[in-house]
């Protein structure tokens, strides 16, 4: 019983710190939409997994479904609450020298969630050297080369993918290399390929290849087949956060706010689509974007305070879009280029450095691009009106 409790209070400190009450104006308001009812499968089932984990806490068969599902929700739902009561889950195991690669995999996808990425690519260097053929490892490895931007080291993760690794799996890892470095056509055409030649295909496979297609074909600026693909993943009927802002940047970039709103209204909980939200509602002059917009700046004052910016890119979206504070922004949107170099990091940098009128500060990313050779005909119009 001792052991159980201190177990569930774990799990209970690994909940972020919250910013100070706020009192509704509203008695309509809703403060707190609850992920899962009592009744619901995946409720049920999570509360199992909580059982079996709280009955030994030490066994990784035990633990690590527990870990696996919460970091699921939390990529699911946007809500690092779930990284938190993962990592809690998995204390016990840390310290263990002899931990397998399968543990070690799990919590370097819990450390590179909260942006621990040399923390990350540890555990998954120690991964690879217990068990090479954990794909797991590799896939996460060059996902983490990606968002820093060192695409050779990314080539050669996804290289070693090629044995181990169905196809859909492999040939999506290079071609997203690919069509971050200058090749979107030929990436965009073999990663195609590849799905239609799995038609068994994981739901999440397919998820992430029409993701991926959807992304191209806008940088390819064929808007009708990126609403496709995106359809096709949405269709899936998977819940990804991913997917949400992804498809909801898309809608705004076509001036499709309602449709921003329609989709978005129920997810509030996540800082990365209510920006979103709150954008499209401030497009309509809808009054709902204030009172989201204030939400966002609660929350971003809350994980400063804790040391906690786990969404830098997203809150200089937030100062410099909803707020007009360019400067603040251009300070958020470089901290965020310091650890995560991905092409949305990118543009708000840019963006950011313009509205300063600060070119200097957009050095890092108008080097990126010349290095990289990312296609994307918006980004490079700003980066030589920045030059």
């Amino acid at each position: 019983m001792l052991k159980a409790l201190l177990v569930a209070l774990a799990w209970q400190a690994a909940l972020p710190a919250q910013a100070a009450p706020r009192v509704p104006g509203d008695d309509r308001e809703v403060l707190e939409r609850l992920p899962m009812r009592a009744r619901d499968p995946a409720g049920s089932e999570l509360r199992s997994l909580r059982a079996a984990a709280l009955a030994s806490p030490a066994d990784p068969a035990a633990v690590e479904p527990l870990a696996r599902r919460y970091f699921a929700l939390a990529m699911a739902e946007g809500d690092p609450r779930y990284v938190g009561y993962a990592m809690a889950a998995l204390a016990p195991l840390a310290g263990a020298d002899g931990a397998s690669a399968e543990i070690l995999v799990l919590r370097a996808l819990l450390r590179q969630y909260r942006h621990d990425f040399d923390g990350a690519l540890a555990d998954l260097a120690l991964a690879v050297q217990r068990n090479p053929q954990n794909e797991e490892a590799h896939a996460w490895r060059a996902a983490i080369y990606m968002v820093r931007a060192d695409y050779p080291a990314a080539a050669r993760e996804c290289a070693a993918l090629v044995p181990l690794a169905d196809e859909l799996q492999a040939t999506g890892c290079g071609a997203y290399v690919e069509a971050t470095t200058g090749r979107t056509r030929a990436a965009y055409a073999r990663l195609l390929g590849a799905l239609e030649r799995a038609p068994r295909a994981s739901a999440s496979a397919r998820l992430w290849a029409y993701t991926r297609l959807a992304e191209m074909s806008a940088r390819l600026d064929d808007a009708p087949a990126a609403e496709r693909h995106f359809k096709s993943a949405l269709a899936l009927g998977v819940s990804d956060n991913f997917l949400l802002a992804a498809y909801a940047d898309f809608l705004l970039e076509q001036r499709r706010p309602h449709e921003v709103v329609d989709l978005l209204k129920d997810w509030t909980r996540a800082d990365t689509l209510l920006l979103r939200l709150a954008l499209a509602e401030r497009d309509l002059g809808l009054p709902e974007a204030a009172r989201h917009a204030q939400m966002l700046g609660e929350r971003f004052a809350a994980e400063a305070r804790r040391g906690e910016r786990l969404h830098l890119a997203e809150e200089a979206r937030y100062l410099l879009e909803l707020r007009s504070d360019a400067g603040a922004a251009l300070a958020a949107a470089a901290e965020n280029w310091n650890s995560q170099r991905e092409p949305r990091d990118a543009l708000i940098l840019l963006e950011a450095a313009r509205a300063a009128r600060d070119p200097a500060a957009a050095a890092p990313v108008l080097d990126w691009l010349a290095r990289s050779g990312f296609e994307h005909k918006g980004m490079r119009r700003l980066a030589a009106e920045l030059r």
